[in-house]
């Protein structure tokens, strides 16, 4: 899955892909947006991203279907 995250006055996103299911990422980002505390991710290759939640802009997370491949006809 994967997940795009803004943080404020950045012009860059960060990019994650995650094998975590979508609710568990959201909620952890939920509350990492309450609190005002870091959030930390991990991505496929099991390098960690810690993303400030007092500076977070928005969070996109994609659906867990797996990319198609091919051409319609």
């Amino acid at each position: 899955m994967e997940i795009r995250i803004g943080i404020q006055h950045s012009p860059r996103e960060i990019v994650i892909d995650s094998e975590e299911s979508s609710e568990d990422v959201l909620s952890s980002l939920a509350s990492a947006v309450q609190d005002g505390s870091p959030v930390t991710l991990r991505d496929t290759k099991g390098r960690l991203v810690l993303v400030p939640g007092a500076k977070l802009a928005y969070a996109e997370v994609s659906t867990e279907e797996p990319r198609r491949v091919g051409f319609l006809g």
